[in-house]
């Protein structure tokens, strides 16, 4: 996956709680079985009119100009509850996020982010509605993320967020579980020669 140290874009406010991964994608909406197609569907109840019309519904968020060309999403607590479905972050990603900014997450959801190279950000809800109003006042201006730094940069404010260790060099390395565990792979040998001479056995 792409590696992820800084990025700045147009934050969308969407700051309900509670929004579940069928209101993200719905079931209706995953017609392919890839990872490609899926930006369409995102947030098909609330971006089109009627239920397979792709006729936008003006009044939402991400159909207005200039949050149709958001990539960093400010939204409530429990982003991303419900299905453990992997084609909400698919389709998030697609659409062109690459950075959601949450009071909390539903922990499946957490984890696909990050398998995927979506970074999630756990704020607190007074400084995300700080973030909404400067975002809603000038809609126009870029938020700045830096996951070295693990700061966000909004207005003339500076945030900070912590990131479990293990995800952040995935995100920072372009890395999935696997490629995270391949950085060891000195030591794995090392493990397995031990333990052949130990356990001949189970090696036969």
């Amino acid at each position: 996956m792409d590696q992820f140290k800084q990025h700045s874009g147009i934050a969308a406010p969407l700051l309900q709680p509670n929004i579940d991964t069928d209101a993200i994608i719905p079931s209706r909406e995953m017609k392919v079985v890839s990872k490609h197609g899926l930006g369409e569907g995102l947030f098909a109840h609330w971006r089109y009119l009627a239920p397979g019309s792709r006729d936008e519904n003006t009044d939402f968020i991400l159909n207005q100009a200039p949050y149709r060309d958001a990539s960093i999403l400010l939204t409530g607590d429990n982003f991303g509850c419900g299905s453990s479905r992997e084609h909400a972050v698919w389709a998030l990603k697609e659409f062109g996020i690459r950075v959601i900014i949450a009071a909390g997450f539903g922990s499946i959801f957490y984890n696909n982010c990050v398998a995927n190279g979506l970074l999630p950000i756990t704020l607190d809800p007074g400084h995300i509605q700080r973030m909404a109003s400067e975002v809603e006042s000038e809609p126009s201006q870029s938020i700045s993320v830096d996951l070295e730094a693990n700061t966000v940069h909004c207005g003339e404010r500076d945030y900070s967020f912590e990131l479990e260790e293990n995800h952040r060099q995935m995100l920072l390395q372009g890395l999935d579980p696997i490629g995270l565990t391949l950085l060891h792979q000195d030591a794995i040998d090392a493990f397995e020669v031990s333990d052949r001479k130990r356990r001949s056995w189970a090696y036969s």
